[in-house]
């Protein structure tokens, strides 16, 4: 065998043992006439001993070992006498009567340590010497974890777990489709799977009941931190369920996995907010809980009130109350004007008013508004000495509710507010069935065009379909959704007048859908889903910035894999089979 123990097992009370370990050359220290290595593998780091004077060439063979080098070694425990407490195995040591080289290597491009010099292009393109960082190892490892936990959740709830197909047919609804072509069908394209959606609605038709998986789903659309091409999602559908059901069944599985892997307990029952107040209170429908800065609304305090004609001629004013910052110099005040100004956030500008510790009061707007008219805007704002007021104004109030909602966050990582080890979490419910996309010049759904109107609201989808509930649901943690469902439409009538809505004609809904809306025909149960992103759900737990840091092999913001040079071109050969012709032009 090549190994009797790993790398992080031996302890004190191996002392005298014989032993066989392999891994990694972590680095090597030459003191006189003793050579040390540690010794790494995914378990731990051992020190092993070279003494030249009881064994001069095997001394010698050590002192040849490289960074990185795969080796094995065969020795006896024995008890450190400067012990290492940084290391689980810093009270012993190896002493080498053996060393064999299984593998040589070139010195990495990046040092292999939880602080490595490496930048993330060049890690990505030796992603496989990144994952032998003990810091990179440790997410994955955490994410393996929680799968199991989760499996083992949902198969105590009795959900069996199901494979859906990679190659489907396109629906261009929502995100863009990677489109694979077909070799055998000329001229015609299978899509890879947005989400299991259709055909998870489709196991509750055949009776499974409970349906779970951890599932690739793939979407083509522009990269950032939280976002890959390819990503993981925990899908679930139920029968015969009602909103409160599977938001309860739901939140219990987070509670297990916050406690399990935080030994955090979260509240019971977690808090609901409905989209409307989520974003009338934080401008937006995953707000971040950890830090107060509510947004205020101010146009009874500012309309008319002065000359000032962009907030007389605005829809809607509000502002952020930032504690302590009322010292915030001219430089600072002109960064966060710049700040909203960019086209990421698109406001027209800034407004503030600074309530100084000694009570006095100066704004950007000193010469439009009297001071009793600035001092009721901060007491609307429940200010205090030393407090900054931030305002912003337009004409739409959810968008530029979104653009103060970027602010908020701005000025809640600026002061430390956003701590990684702290977690808020709520349902969002009530979305709006329908929104508007000014691209598409139509409404669209929301989330999904299967989701379920609310009840009450199914008589407005002639006249006022835009003022529609959907039964729907994510689940929020820190300002990020996390998961997200609804209830289904199960009544073929009703989802022949959804996609009317939306400006399908019954050709169309027939040709993408016609499949799921013949299998309502055949006694479709009422059913209703959820999916969680995991990559999203591990980086929260885990402390990342990014979900590439729980992907064992990510893409970067463009959507390439630097390591495997993919996308590339293709052969002129498969083009030809495949009857594609390029036109880059």
């Amino acid at each position: 065998m090549y190994r009797t123990n790993t790398c992080g097992e031996l302890r004190i009370s191996d002392v005298g043992k014989k032993v066989t370990l392999a891994g990694w050359v972590q680095r090597t220290r030459k003191m006189g006439g003793m050579t040390f290595v540690d010794l790494r593998d995914r378990y731990g780091i051992t020190q092993l001993v070279f003494n030249e004077a009881a064994d001069k060439e095997l001394c010698e063979q050590a002192n040849k070992l490289g960074r990185e080098y795969c080796i094995q070694a065969k020795g006896l425990v024995q008890e450190r006498q400067s012990k290492n407490d940084k290391m689980e195995t810093g009270d012993i040591e190896i002493i080498v009567d053996e060393l064999n080289i299984l593998s040589p290597s070139l010195t990495p491009p990046f040092t292999i340590e939880d602080n490595t010099d490496g930048g993330d292009e060049l890690r990505m393109k030796y992603r496989y010497l990144d994952l032998r960082r003990s810091v990179v190892r440790r997410n994955l490892e955490l994410r393996h974890r929680m799968t199991i936990l989760i499996r083992n959740f949902l198969d105590n709830q009795k959900f069996i777990e199901v494979e859906t197909p990679v190659l489907i047919g396109s629906t261009p609804e929502g995100a863009r489709d990677f489109v694979v072509p077909s070799r055998m069908n000329p001229g015609q394209f299978y899509a890879l799977p947005q989400s299991p959606q259709t055909l998870k609605q489709l196991l509750m038709v055949a009776g499974f009941d409970r349906y779970f998986q951890i599932a690739k789903c793939f979407r083509d659309e522009d990269l950032r931190a939280d976002r890959q091409p390819e990503f993981t999602q925990v899908d679930c559908e139920m029968s015969f369920v009602d909103q409160d059901d599977v938001i309860n069944l739901f939140e219990e599985m987070c509670r297990m996995l916050f406690k399990e892997i935080r030994g955090v307990d979260l509240p019971k029952p977690l808090q609901q907010m409905t989209w409307h107040e989520a974003m009338r209170r934080f401008g937006s429908d995953k707000p971040d809980l950890r830090f107060g800065m509510e947004f205020v609304e101010l146009m009874d305090e500012f309309k008319g009130k002065g000359e000032f004609s962009v907030f007389n001629e605005a829809n809607y004013i509000g502002g952020i109350c930032v504690p302590g910052c009322a010292d915030y110099s001219r430089k600072q005040l002109n960064e966060l004007t710049d700040f909203v100004k960019r086209p990421q956030v698109g406001a027209q500008g800034l407004v503030y008013i600074k309530y100084n510790a000694d009570g006095t009061i100066k704004s950007s707007v000193d010469k439009f508004y009297s001071q009793e008219v600035l001092q009721g805007v901060l007491n609307k704002m429940e200010a205090k000495p030393g407090d900054l007021a931030l305002i912003l104004s337009g004409s739409n109030a959810n968008k530029t509710r979104v653009q103060l909602c970027s602010l908020r966050l701005l000025m809640g990582d600026r002061l430390g507010l956003r701590d990684k080890n702290v977690f808020k979490c709520l349902w969002i419910i009530d979305f709006p069935l329908f929104e508007w996309s000014d691209e598409e010049q139509r409404l669209m759904a929301t989330h999904h065009p299967f989701t379920m109107p609310n009840p009450d609201d199914i008589p407005l989808l002639d006249a006022h379909p835009e003022q529609v509930r959907a039964k729907a649901y994510d689940f929020v943690c820190n300002g990020i959704e996390v998961g997200g469902g609804s209830l289904r439409i199960h009544d073929t009538k009703l989802q022949e007048k959804m996609f009317e809505v939306l400006g399908f004609t019954p050709e169309r809904a027939e040709a993408q859908f016609g499949f799921l809306m013949n299998a309502f025909k055949y006694g479709a149960p009422p059913h209703a889903g959820l999916a969680f992103g995991l990559d999203r759900f591990v980086s929260i737990l885990a402390g990342l910035d990014s979900i590439r840091d729980c992907i064992a092999f990510p893409k970067n913001n463009s959507g390439r894999d630097v390591m495997l040079d993919a996308p590339s071109a293709l052969e002129p050969k498969q083009l030809e089979e495949l009857k594609i012709k390029i036109d880059k032009e």
